[in-house]
Parts: structure tokens; C-alpha cells; sequence
């Protein structure tokens, strides 16, 4: 329009160039694809893996065993995962990883086919195949910050939150199918399968690296802690992420039994999980839609509606109310996820992005033992209800506390 001072014009501004979606990108298409077939294959993995270890040992504690054998190693390697991740061309350990989960996956399923498998040696590959865990997970974030424009990071996160979400749904159902028709032991072969199918698929991803400075294991992981702590929104968030896990595992320890003995039964318990998984995918669904201006704030406080069905199981309120309610709560679990790495991705320098993965993960996921322990003690000392209504004290005071910190609420 005119200018008054100097009587030129000037132009209209441009509209903004939309960004075209992250799959039309080739590299992230393929990444895209062998993470959504590992992650389908690997949500039909915990009932294939019950089912199998309950049939081989009769015994829950053989299945504690096995559990643990995956865990232990997972939690215990993260950090060093985390290093190798940024130290090296994470697509390289990515694709190693998937190897020898594919190998891991094929042992266990030819154990179980064989009709006289070994917990042993079942436990073996489990430890083998948590070990690799613990260096893949760490590599996600480099692999999607290196193959996408920084512009397209959030849609490609919500792009991996929907498979992830859609997987959930159709992972345990494909795993009841092998099950019932051609044996638990199928379930492994096809994990094994997604997961060489993955590596078959990164060998056509090619992601920007960003060189890390060479120093010690220990300076190395030390920087990447420093990383974590001198962002307030970063740690206090991870406070309530890790609530949030602990209180997960005391309702999936806990909750089965009140939905067989007070809700309904088993079927009850299933349309609970399934309404989840519907809610997750919803939430992820809206992560794509939606730009909020504080999205840490935002995500934290969506968290914090997991305390909503804690307090319902503890009553217990009537089924369809719980249900919902749960519902809701992995809405807010979905829309967290992609919001979340989204923001990691952006504020965290690209050479100390897989050391800072390898940390959330870590302190995420360490109270999931914590509650898995805990709660059926404190459920056989005070009963089911003492345990989950403090499981919801704590997500719920934990995540609406993040609101109290500067950082989360100035983050956008």
C-alpha cells in the first residue's frame, strides 16, 4: 500500500509456501515404513510372550523372569546407547539394532516352535534383544531431525504417533489370530520379520549427520546429563513423564483383577484396552491439528488426566464411566508424543539429541519396575485402592506441578 513519508509502495507480503508433508520425502517414507512394520510386530509380542511362557513353565514367575531379562539390560545400557547414537551414524546403529532383533526374535520363536523350548535360553535372547533396544531407541530422533525439514518435524512426529497408536490396536488382535490358528511361536517369526524388513528399508534412508566432537565415554555422557539439567521445562517434565509410567504399571498390575471381580469381566478388561488404544490414536490424530502456544504446558497437563481413571478403578465406579475415562487419559498420553519430540528436536543441539533420548528414556521408564513392584504388595497389606488412589496423588500432582515452573510455562 502507499506510504505517506516516501510515496513508493510496498509489496504485499507473500503467503507463507506450504510445507509439503514429511512422506512425500523419500528418506522419511522409508524410515517411516520399517518403524510402523517393527512397531506392529512388536505389539504383538507381550500376549504372544505371556501365552508362551505361561504354556512352556505354568508359572508367573518364569514370565517375571523373562520380563526382566528384556528390562534390566534396557535400562542399564540407555546412556551408552545414547553416546554411540550421537557419536556414530545413527542410521548404522539403527539398522545393526534391527539385525539382531530380527536374530533375537527368530531364537524365541524357534524355541516355541520347537514344542520343548528352554526359558533359559528364551531369557538369553531377551537380554540380547534388550541390549539392542537400548541402543535403537536413542537413534529416533536423529534419524527424523536428519531426514525431514526442521519446518516438517511436527508432522512427521504425529506421523510416527499415529502408526505407533495404530499399531497398538492392531498388534494385539493379528497376535490372538496367530496365536489361536498356528501357535505363539508364529508371533516371534513375524517380528523377526518385520524387524529384517526394517533394516532392508534403512538401507535407502539417508539422514544428515552432525559430527560429535570426540571425547570420553564419561565427558560424553556427562554433557549430554548437562543438556538435560540446565533446562527447567526439559527435567521437571521428565519428573512427570516418569510418574506418569509408574502410575501405568500400577493400574496394569492392578487394574485386571478389579475389572474381573467388580466390572464385569475379561471382556470388560479388553473393550478398556482397546478404548485406550481408539483414545491414543485420537490424540495423536488431534497433535497433527492442533499448534498450542505453550505445548509443553499444554501436553504436561493432558498427562495429567491418567489420575481420572486411577480414582474411578480405586472406587470402583460403574465399567462404561471408567472406560471413558481411561479413554480420555491415553488421549492425552497421544497428543503428548509427538508434541513432545517435536519440542526436543527443536530446542536440543542436533549432536546431543540421541544422549538426551537415551536420559528421557531412562528416568521414564525406571518407575515402571518401582510400580510393578510395589502395588501388589501395597494392594495385599491395604487393599487395591490405597495403591491406586496414591498412584494418582502422584501423576496428577506431578504433571499439573510442571505448571509451577517458569520454563514449561514460557515454552512455545
Amino acid at each position: 500500500m502507499p506510504t505517506a513519508s516516501s510515496g513508493t509502495t510496498t509489496a504485499p507480503t507473500p503467503p507463507p509456501v506450504p510445507v509439503p508433508h514429511p512422506l512425500r520425502t523419500r528418506s522419511f517414507r522409508l524410515l517411516f515404513t520399517g518403524r510402523a512394520l517393527s512397531l506392529l510386530g512388536d505389539a504383538a509380542i507381550p500376549a504372544a510372550l505371556a501365552i508362551a511362557v505361561w504354556e512352556a513353565t505354568g508359572s508367573s514367575s518364569a514370565l517375571a523372569i523373562v520380563l526382566a531379562c528384556a528390562m534390566v539390560p534396557k535400562l542399564l545400557l540407555l546412556p551408552i546407547g545414547g553416546v554411540v547414537g550421537d557419536r556414530f551414524d545413527a542410521r548404522t546403529v539403527a539398522l545393526t539394532t534391527d539385525l539382531v532383533r530380527c536374530a533375537t526374535q527368530l531364537l524365541v520363536g524357534a524355541q516355541l516352535l520347537s514344542g520343548d523350548p528352554s526359558l533359559w535360553v528364551i531369557a538369553a535372547a531377551e537380554v540380547a534383544g534388550g541390549a539392542a533396544s537400548a541402543f535403537s531407541m536413542p537413534t529416533s530422533s536423529p534419524l527424523i531431525t536428519g531426514t525431514v525439514a526442521p519446518e516438517a518435524l511436527h508432522r512427521a512426529n504425529a506421523a510416527m504417533g499415529v502408526a505407533k497408536s495404530v499399531t497398538r490396536l492392531a498388534g494385539p488382535a493379528l497376535a490372538g489370530t496367530l496365536i489361536v490358528t498356528v501357535g505363539a511361536g508364529w508371533a516371534f517369526v513375524l517380528d523377526a520379520a518385520t524387524f529384517a524388513l526394517s533394516a532392508l528399508l534403512l538401507l535407502g534412508v539417508r539422514a544428515e549427520r552432525v559430527t560429535v566432537p570426540r571425547s570420553s565415554m564419561l565427558a560424553d555422557l556427562k554433557e549430554g546429563w548437562q543438556e538435560v539439567r540446565s533446562r527447567d521445562w526439559y527435567w521437571t517434565s521428565l519428573i512427570g513423564h516418569s510418574a506418569w509410567n509408574g502410575a501405568a504399571a500400577v493400574l496394569m498390575t492392578l487394574g485386571p483383577a478389579i475389572a474381573l471381580t467388580h466390572l464385569g469381566g475379561t471382556t470388560v478388561w479388553v473393550v478398556f484396552l482397546q478404548v485406550g488404544a481408539v483414545g491414543f490414536l485420537l490424540g495423536a490424530l488431534l497433535a497433527d491439528r492442533l499448534r498450542p502456544r505453550r505445548p509443553i504446558l499444554t501436553a504436561n497437563l493432558g498427562l495429567a488426566v491418567y489420575a481420572l481413571p486411577l480414582v474411578l478403578l480405586a472406587v470402583p465406579a460403574p465399567a462404561p464411566v471408567t472406560i471413558t475415562a481411561y479413554g480420555l487419559a491415553q488421549v492425552g498420553l497421544g497428543f503428548l508424543t509427538p508434541v513432545w519430540e517435536t519440542a526436543v528436536q527443536r530446542a536440543v543441539p542436533a549432536h546431543a539429541l540421541a544422549r538426551v533420548g537415551s536420559y528421557d528414556w531412562l528416568l521414564s521408564l525406571a518407575a515402571m519396575p518401582l510400580g510393578y513392584a510395589l502395588a501388589p504388595l501395597a494392594a495385599s497389606a491395604w487393599g487395591p485402592e490405597v495403591p491406586l488412589i496414591a498412584a494418582a496423588v502422584v501423576v496428577g500432582g506431578c504433571c499439573l506441578g510442571t505448571a509451577l515452573v517458569p520454563g514449561v510455562r514460557k515454552f512455545g
